[in-house]
Formats: C-alpha cells, sequence, structure tokens
C-alpha cells in the first residue's frame, strides 16, 4: 500500500488541478456527442492525450470486425463517424498492473429543450453542481481517468504499469464500441469504470434487448370502421402481452442473487411509438421499440426466444391481434448482464482508496441498468469494477453531477491508480 507521505502529495494533486479538471469537463460537455455526432468529442479527448505523450490510437469501428461476436448489438445505423479514442501510457519499464479505465462519449438525446432549466449544452456550475447532457453520464468520469493520472504525475510519481485510457462510443445503445476495443486488443489486470454510481461500486447489474414490434393492420374508411383492422389497437395488445413477461421475471427475482431485494428489477420500456398515416383511416400499421432487461445468467437467445414466443402465444389467444404475430426486429442491445464477484485484488484496491478519499466504507449494489462492464467481465475475463459520482436527472431534464463527490472519486481513481500499478519518485527533468 502507499504510504502516508505518497498518499498526501497524490490527493493534494487532485486538488491542485481540480479547476482546471472542472473547466476541461465543462468544454467536453459543450460537444453534442449524441450517437453519429461523437466524433468531434473524440478529437477533442484524442488531442488532450496525445499532449500527454500516450501511443494514440484512433479508429473508425467496422460491423464486419466485431458483428460475428455474441456481445454485439445489431446496428441499424451508419457508423462513418463512430470512432474509438484510446491512450496508452508504457512505462521503461514495468514493475506493476496494467489498467485499463474507460468510459464512454455518448449522450442520449436531450428531449424538449424548452423543458431544460438552460441549455444541455451549457454546462454551468450551479450550487455544487454541474449541468449538462453528459455532464454525469459519463464525461466528468471520463475525465476523472484523465486528471487522475495526471495528479499522480503532478505529484511527481511514474507510475510502472500500462494504462489505457478507452473513449468509446455506442454505451447508449448497444455497446459494440467497448466490445471494439475488447477486439483490437486491449486487455489489462483491471478495469475502472467511473459511471455515475453514487460512489458506490456495481455489483451485479442486468442484461439488456432492444427490438422494434411491426403489427400489420387493415385500413378502411372510419365510417366503416368494423371493417379494417387497427393495427395501433393491436399494438396495445402486444404490450399487453409483454408485460405478462416482465411480471412473470420480476416474481423471479428471489432466485436471482442480488437481485432479490431490488423492488423491479426488470423493466420494458416501450421508448417510441408511431402508426397509423391519417385520423380518419383505420391505422394499417402501428411499431413501437421497446428496450427490456434480463438477469446475469440469461442470454440474450433465451430471452429472445422468450419474447417471441409471448407474442406468438398472444396472437394466438388474443382476437385484438387478429391471428397473426406481430414481427421483431432487433434493433440495438443484445448484451447478457454480469455479476461483479467478490475479493479479488482490485475490489480490495479500491475499496482501501475509497476509504482515504472519502473516510467512510465503500458500499456496492445493483442495478437494473445497461453496463459496458459486462463486456471486459464476461468476455475478457477482467476484473472491471464500475464506480463513480453522484448525479441527478441522467437521460432525463437537467441531468447534472456533483461536484465534490467528483473530486473524491477522482482522488479514489487516483490512488487506485498509484497503487495498482505501481509509482516511482520522477527522475529530475523528466515530466
Amino acid at each position: 500500500m502507499l504510504s502516508e507521505s505518497q498518499v498526501s502529495r497524490i490527493v493534494d494533486s487532485v486538488d491542485a488541478l481540480f479547476d482546471a479538471q472542472l473547466q476541461f469537463t465543462q468544454r467536453l460537455v459543450e460537444f453534442p456527442s449524441l450517437r453519429g455526432q461523437e466524433h468531434t468529442a473524440q478529437d477533442f479527448l484524442h488531442d488532450a492525450m496525445a499532449e500527454r505523450d500516450f501511443a494514440m490510437d484512433r479508429w473508425k469501428i467496422d460491423v464486419e470486425d466485431i458483428h460475428h461476436h455474441e456481445g454485439f448489438g445489431p446496428v441499424t445505423i451508419s457508423y462513418e463517424n463512430a470512432f474509438n479514442v484510446v491512450g496508452t501510457y508504457r512505462p521503461e519499464r514495468q514493475t506493476g498492473r496494467s489498467l485499463i479505465l474507460n468510459g464512454h462519449i455518448d449522450v442520449v438525446p436531450t428531449g424538449a429543450g424548452e423543458m431544460w432549466s438552460r441549455s444541455p449544452w451549457e454546462p454551468a456550475i450551479v450550487d455544487g453542481w454541474m449541468y449538462g447532457r453528459g455532464s454525469a453520464d459519463m464525461k466528468a468520469g471520463l475525465v476523472a481517468n484523465l486528471f487522475a493520472f495526471d495528479a499522480v504525475r503532478a505529484a511527481g510519481f511514474t507510475p510502472q504499469a500500462p494504462i489505457y485510457f478507452q473513449s468509446v462510443v455506442e454505451e447508449e445503445c448497444t455497446g459494440n464500441g467497448a466490445l471494439a476495443a475488447l477486439l483490437r486488443g486491449y486487455r489489462a489486470d483491471a478495469v475502472i469504470i467511473p459511471e455515475p454510481e453514487e460512489n458506490m461500486l456495481v455489483r451485479a447489474n442486468v442484461g439488456v434487448l432492444w427490438f422494434k414490434v411491426r403489427v400489420a393492420g387493415r385500413p378502411s374508411h372510419t365510417r366503416e370502421m368494423t371493417s379494417g383492422f387497427n393495427a395501433i389497437d393491436a399494438a396495445y395488445a402486444a404490450i399487453e402481452a409483454l408485460r405478462t413477461l416482465e411480471a412473470q421475471w420480476n416474481a423471479e427475482k428471489a432466485e436471482h442473487p442480488h437481485f432479490e431485494d431490488l423492488e423491479h428489477p426488470i423493466n420494458f420500456n416501450v421508448g417510441q411509438i408511431q402508426g397509423g398515416d391519417w385520423p380518419s383511416t383505420v391505422p394499417p400499421w402501428c411499431e413501437f421499440d421497446m428496450r427490456i432487461a434480463i438477469y446475469p445468467g440469461t442470454s440474450a437467445d433465451e430471452a429472445r426466444r422468450a419474447v417471441e414466443e409471448t407474442l406468438e402465444r398472444a396472437a394466438r389467444n388474443d382476437a385484438r391481434l387478429g391471428g397473426e404475430a406481430p414481427k421483431v426486429t432487433y434493433t440495438g442491445f443484445y448484451a447478457e448482464g454480469y455479476v461483479l464477484e467478490e475479493g479479488s485484488d482490485a475490489e480490495q484496491t479500491l475499496r482501501a482508496c475509497h476509504e482515504i478519499a472519502f473516510r467512510e466504507e465503500l458500499k456496492t449494489f445493483t442495478t437494473p441498468g445497461y453496463l459496458d462492464a459486462r463486456v471486459f467481465t464476461i468476455y475478457g475475463d477482467m476484473p472491471t469494477l464500475v464506480y463513480g459520482p453522484k448525479s441527478r436527472d441522467i437521460h432525463g431534464f437537467d441531468e447534472c453531477v456533483h461536484i465534490e463527490s467528483l473530486r473524491l472519486v477522482t482522488k479514489t481513481i487516483a490512488l487506485f491508480v498509484a497503487d495498482w500499478c505501481g509509482i516511482e519518485e520522477t527522475a529530475e527533468g523528466e515530466t
């Protein structure tokens, strides 16, 4: 473990750099890195990493390179601007353990702008919180990775193991960015992902599937409505059927360790719906997009079969569906959940570092959300620590990250880098 003097120098260095860290985070939030528009923010991070003399790797994700993998999520958009960025620090000699510091640059849509207190791309700091789309989820964490490393160096130490700083795309929709980084060969002895996790460590999280359900109807003039078949009404019947599956899976939560105490671990969300062509015409079509959760240990293929069988059974038994099963198309996440097994050296190191920074014991929890950690844990067999600052309203209006929480999380990551990777005093004249 680090000496008291080393700890003091590193945490003081985080404090000294923190204003610059906040300014850098604000600049990154100003980039509207929505899906398909991440490249300008990635260029900004690429340049910042290059200034630190990292070996740089910036590549456009090629679906042909990853589509064969079981963790791949189906793609429905162009990847023309889907670039990953990895900066690699390598010491002159390696004596410590290697580390991946990962984060995602993509953010979700803002929704109605008038519902925000200010522009979603205006990262104001108000009453101890930084606002803006992506401020918490997860640009503050991405920047914390960089500035934690900076703090170690500024404190006069040189890390003694390779560190891979990853900024990936597609975390909010497929997980293909992290998968592409893994398949490109990036591996390490541990991974940290500073998602906004309320100063806690994620013990387990669900898998996620995205799919589109399309129901066919038969149009007619509304004066002869009974001669038509209303696809929108049928879509509601399909949603009801899927709600029965959701209820069934939630009723089984006691069979899944780490999920038994959650009130509603399995959530089926109808995120989009559209249908019909004309108010006075019985609608001939309707489609809705759904995101569903699955327990760790359930494969995406198993969940897919359950969804399709549920809709087929509903088509046989519910006259509102007209006897024909809806068409299901998979449009994004096709991901399994994971559990972080207890007792790894990486977790123990994080616990010790957290206790120094926060002066309290590290807590763990289970989240019913998706995390890229499943890529590194399931397919890379790497202990992956998802741990990050307090937040409010991620994916909602007025998303924000707590400033003091971010400071302490940065200290934890900096201490982890020093302890896990090992450090030596920086030679005179070295930067």
